[in-house]
């Protein structure tokens, strides 16, 4: 089978990945732009991240908004994981069907739609909208994803090793944080991660859930990009690229140190039998 790149291939997938990381370079390179204009060449300057490390309200929604997804991301991980356990291991059981539709339904729901409902769920319980509302509303989608992610995982989990655990008289609840949790923990990292990038990411349901003292930086970002964009948002969009990137690369060397480590260890178990 010949598993050469044709040509044609080969100039879809560049203008596909020029599409779409050509933007993000050029916004990166335009935030050491001497100039203020931001589309105009002027000489390498970092004048601009001193200017917005200077922002006020830029920091106070950099603040709020990395609050925001830390809490919602470890509370978004928490229940999924929870439901994603629920629905792999306890595969009948009255209302399942429901359950599952309630959990996965952030996924295809609009997101104007869920912004108006949760707007009116907070407006009908008269719960005034500012952090924790914006928290509320970012779990509430997140952890749909949470649960994909530790589903999946949980699927080709090999269950011998519980019950060999339990056989040996370990508790469930021991089995599940020594035997089961430290096996799906990169997927929870996984999860995690994703749910904090969600959230830093959100525009429209927190448009709908925000309130006074409670401005993400999206919403922030937005505001000012309605009167122009300056090299200030240039600045700070390039550090929030970095801090995903960053991310992304410390949990794929993780989880490249976790499958390495799992061969070694099989390996030597294989040695030893």
């Amino acid at each position: 089978m010949d598993r050469r790149l044709s040509t044609f291939n080969i100039v879809s997938l560049t203008l596909g990945f020029a599409f779409l990381y050509l933007p993000i370079l050029l916004l990166v390179i335009y935030s050491f732009n001497e100039s203020r204009l931001v589309t105009v060449w002027s000489g390498f300057s970092t004048k601009w991240y001193t200017a917005a490390f200077n922002n006020t309200g830029l920091m106070d929604a950099a603040w709020v908004t990395a609050r925001v997804a830390f809490v919602s991301a470890t509370v978004a991980t928490v229940l999924g994981t929870l439901a994603a356990i629920v629905l792999t291991r306890h595969t009948r059981f009255r209302g399942r069907v429901l359950f599952t539709g309630m959990v996965f339904a952030p996924l295809v729901m609009p997101e104007v739609i869920t912004g108006l409902s949760l707007l009116l769920l907070f407006v009908a319980i008269g719960l005034d909208r500012g952090f924790l509302t914006v928290t509320l509303a970012h779990i509430t989608f997140s952890m749909c994803y949470v649960a994909v992610v530790v589903q999946s995982r949980l699927l080709s989990f090999d269950r011998s090793l519980e019950e060999a655990a339990l056989d040996l008289g370990a508790t469930p609840v021991k089995t599940f944080f020594q035997i089961t949790l430290p096996i799906i923990l990169p997927a929870i990292v996984s999860g995690w991660m994703l749910a904090f990038t969600l959230s830093l990411d959100d525009l429209v349901i927190a448009s709908f859930a925000t309130g006074p003292g409670a401005t993400t930086l999206p919403i922030k970002i937005y505001s000012q990009v309605r009167l122009g964009v300056t090299p200030e948002i240039n600045a700070i969009c390039t550090i929030l690229i970095g801090i995903i990137a960053i991310g992304v690369i410390i949990a794929s060397l993780v989880n490249k140190r976790r499958v390495v480590q799992r061969a070694r260890d099989e390996r030597l178990a294989a040695m030893g039998g």
